[in-house]
């Protein structure tokens, strides 16, 4: 058995690796009421992201999505009001 192409073919391959261009990974930003630098905690285990610890260990809750009230109803001036 002979090595001679096996041996040219690894190092062929070794040397292509190398100049493959490194792909850079973007990380995503933390998502709305995140603590920048710190970990996500989900307290009750339904699987929602509750609140985030930081590093030096305080835990701090997701704030509730502020809804707007609703419209003001329509007013009664006009040809059919």
């Amino acid at each position: 058995m002979r090595f001679t192409p096996l041996i040219v073919t690894g190092a062929a391959a070794l040397l292509l690796s190398a100049c493959a261009a490194k792909e850079e990974v973007a990380m995503a930003p933390p998502p709305p009421g995140a603590v920048p630098g710190s970990t996500a905690a989900d307290r009750d285990g339904d699987g929602i992201i509750d609140g985030y610890y930081t590093a030096d260990g305080i835990y701090h809750p997701n704030q509730p999505a502020y809804t707007p009230p609703p419209p003001p109803p329509p007013t009664r001036i006009g040809e059919k009001g």
